[in-house]
């Protein structure tokens, strides 16, 4: 796949999305343009299928609405409502030093650059360019282990590491599909270009594909 195949292959997975009710396409309607559950929504989500997210955030939300209400939560009880979302021991602890981390270093608000978000507990790059693209708009490149193999496999990019495909994305995805390529490839990789036995046959995008090519 050349970058020249960007728009082309965005249209035909943007299709894609539409057919599939993946897992994604829930996750993310679970989230809303509030800043504090978009944030708090991806920090669950960490190595922890989208499905168990979704299911672990409708169980918090019913508790927890606001960062005041992370404060007088117990750390056992919020442990207990996002189980059993992936080291969500760990997760509680994040959450519970979320506020006193946003009110000490930036005024009670959420910052708005990834070098910011990155300074919240539980944070690292995935989801701080996540945040800013739901929560904010902001373009961002959100790279995940779909992502990085599916743009990998497709010949877009040749490289090592998810921080190593953002940076590439970068410098060639146009900036009008940066919020909108995670969520496609990741219901494309959940549905068809899976990690193991991928549709390769049936694939809407397969004429673009480096791999498929090299098999016929």
């Amino acid at each position: 796949m050349k970058p020249a195949d960007i728009p082309a292959v965005h249209r035909r997975l943007k299709k894609e999305y539409d057919k599939h009710r993946a897992p994604i396409v829930e996750f993310i309607a679970a989230q809303t343009d509030d800043p504090f559950r978009v944030l708090v929504t991806t920090i669950l989500s960490a190595r922890t299928k989208d499905e168990t997210t979704t299911a672990a955030t409708y169980r918090l939300f019913k508790k927890v609405k606001c960062l005041n209400d992370l404060k007088r939560i117990q750390e056992k009880q919020l442990a207990k409502l996002i189980f059993p979302v992936g080291f969500f021991r760990q997760k509680a602890k994040h959450l519970k030093q979320l506020p006193a981390v946003l009110e000490q270093e930036f005024n009670g608000e959420i910052p708005r650059t990834i070098d910011d978000l990155c300074r919240l507990p539980g944070v690292g790059r995935k989801t701080a360019n996540l945040v800013l693209a739901v929560a904010f708009g902001i373009p961002a490149v959100c790279v995940d282990v779909h992502v990085h193999r599916i743009c990998n496999r497709l010949g877009l990019i040749k490289t090592a590491t998810p921080y190593d495909s953002e940076m590439a994305l970068r410098q060639i995805l146009p900036r009008r599909y940066w919020i909108s390529w995670n969520a496609l490839l990741v219901s494309f990789g959940q549905t068809i270009c899976r990690p193991q036995n991928p549709h390769c046959n049936t694939c809407p995008i397969n004429k673009y594909c480096d791999t498929f090519s090299e098999k016929i």
